[in-house]
């Protein structure tokens, strides 16, 4: 009898293994991905563990090109950070959607989505099916969602008070906070100036009034002088010289037009050529090009400005005119810096000289004023009445200073114009965190089945935050986290006692960031703007969520 062929896997008898994948290609399934998945997770989060709270620590990064970044902010050491393992890039993704959608908060929702994923280690261990710790998490969600909604507090922006607080909390975990009180202040003075009813916004929807604080509130970093000496201008100020030495040099009240156009001999598109036979003619086309020049001049001084701006270029010629005319000139102004001019000295950018109407002066500017700092010249519009624009100075000891504190002075001013559109607060110091997770255990007892795990883990997740901030202060942490917990679960047994668990006021007992003790951060003023600890909770949870469902990693794809 033959020998019976030897039955290879995966193929025919007698034939190799099926190869369908290319041979270097690596690959990952099932449980090895996830947990492969979550060891990432966990490295990027303990990267930026200990920048958490107020006595959070710097990191020190050094860029390929040599270059250092020195800071705490959680989008930034990320940015910076390179980063091989793919879930870990996803997880970096998160911090700068935040930063992007909310402006803070950037640290907290890594560190909570790592937390989450290694809470949900021990279900796939268990053999649990991701999409049921999934479905799990997302029960938890909403019903962490309509904790915050009961534990938030409606403010008025007007409330000065209360506003300091609360950039007090955003940016006393920064490096910045040795010079508090200024930072809060120029950020809120930024925010409110900038802020205008939204042209557009129909009746119902959620932001009637319309903060751009990118385009409207110029950061101008000056290296020397002290911090101290920062301030937040009620007008504009640029980088630029007058165009002629003659020029005034300081106007009170002063007439400003803004122009885009250049103030020069208008040049061919396309190259010209012009054969002259006679000898005036060479002389009428100088002539004609002067009388173009002069004409243009003639319709800016009959509305007789006193500074004219132009994002172009201004000519000898015109420079003469103009000086003559005791206007004062400026020229190749970007056009986001002319776009400033326009909104704080009532202004409108204007194409052409001969379209200039009266209206479109803008005198709202109460004045001009040229200075020196350092070895620059800036020139300075203040004192403008109720200006929508304004620059904020930035001074300090080295550029690096400069840009720190610049990044600080950006998550400030966000946190501002979150609790501008929507002005409801929540208290910090891990206050929140902690009352969403005493909710979700109880409302866990209530969840029937395989859900029930998944739904109280994510609620144990939410205890990362107090329990980091504690770490960070060099308290023991299992006594401050056990005695906080013990402060929600009286509160919560107390409500029950009166059968009302709807309108019990909230408990707001957190932990003081800076002495690691238990406070009631009513009386501390520690608060957070609710978009943001809302998108953190919601960002955090539902990253945690996409990651959990990737059961297979193919890595060396093809070649492009």
């Amino acid at each position: 009898m033959a020998a019976m062929a030897p039955q290879m896997p995966g193929g025919a008898p007698g034939m190799g293994p099926m190869m369908v994948l290319n041979s270097k290609t690596q690959r990952k399934t099932g449980r090895e991905a996830q947990l492969g998945n979550i060891s990432a997770a966990r490295a990027v989060a303990d990267i930026i563990r200990t920048t958490l709270g107020p006595r959070s620590m710097l990191k020190m990064l050094l860029d390929p090109m040599g270059g250092i970044v020195i800071t705490n902010d959680g989008n930034c050491i990320l940015r910076e950070v390179d980063v091989s393992h793919p879930t870990a890039k996803s997880m970096i993704e998160l911090s700068r959607a935040q930063d992007e959608e909310v402006g803070d908060g950037t640290t907290s929702v890594i560190i909570l989505a790592g937390e989450v994923l290694i809470t949900a280690e021990p279900f796939i261990r268990a053999n649990l099916h991701p999409t049921v710790i999934v479905q799990g998490y997302n029960r938890a969600l909403q019903e962490a969602l309509r904790i915050c909604e009961r534990q938030a507090l409606v403010v008025d922006v007007k409330d000065k008070d209360r506003m300091m607080k609360l950039v007090q909390s955003c940016i006393g975990t920064k490096f910045s906070s040795r010079w508090n009180d200024k930072m809060v202040e120029m950020a809120l003075q930024a925010v409110l100036t900038v802020a205008r009813l939204s042209s557009y916004a129909s009746e119902n929807s959620s932001h009637k009034t319309e903060v751009d604080i990118k385009r409207y509130a110029k950061v101008e970093k000056i290296p020397g002088g002290e911090i101290s000496d920062s301030c937040v201008l009620r007008g504009v100020m640029f980088n630029k010289d007058v165009t002629h030495s003659k020029m005034r040099r300081r106007i009170e009240q002063p007439r400003i037009l803004l122009l885009d156009c250049p103030l020069e001999y208008k040049k061919g598109e396309s190259q010209t050529n012009v054969e002259i036979t006679n000898d005036e003619d060479w002389n009428t086309m100088l002539r004609m090009e002067e009388e173009y020049v002069e004409n243009m001049c003639m319709e800016i001084i009959a509305f007789k400005p006193d500074i004219v701006v132009t994002e172009k270029g201004v000519s000898d010629l015109a420079q003469h005119f103009f000086a003559k005319a005791n206007i004062t000139a400026f020229r190749r102004l970007r056009k986001t810096d002319n776009n400033r001019m326009a909104r704080a000295t009532g202004a409108t950018v204007v194409s052409r000289t001969d379209e200039i109407q009266e209206s479109d002066i803008g005198t709202k500017c109460g004045l001009f004023e040229m200075r020196k700092i350092g070895e620059e010249d800036f020139a300075f519009f203040e004192e403008c009445e109720d200006p929508k624009a304004c620059t904020i100075m930035l001074r300090g000891g080295s550029k690096d200073v400069l840009n720190e504190i610049e990044r600080n002075l950006q998550d400030a001013m966000q946190v501002v114009r979150n609790v501008v559109y929507e002005p409801k607060l929540l208290p910090g110091g891990g206050a929140t965190e902690m009352a969403v997770a005493m909710g979700l255990r109880r409302s866990g007892l209530r969840v029937e089945g395989v859900q029930q795990g998944p739904f109280v883990a994510a609620g144990e997740a939410m205890e990362v935050i107090p329990r980091t901030l504690a770490q960070n202060c060099g308290v023991s942490v299992i006594r401050t986290v056990t005695q906080l917990r013990a402060k929600h679960a009286a509160a919560l047994d107390e409500a029950q006692q009166n059968g009302d668990c709807t309108s019990l006021a909230p408990c707001n007992w957190g932990i003081n960031g800076t002495t690691g003790e238990l406070v009631d951060m009513e009386e501390l003023g520690v608060w957070e703007p609710y978009s943001v600890k809302v998108q953190t909770i919601k960002t955090a949870i539902e990253s945690a969520c996409m990651i959990l469902r990737i059961d297979e990693i193919v890595s060396g794809s093809k070649k492009k």
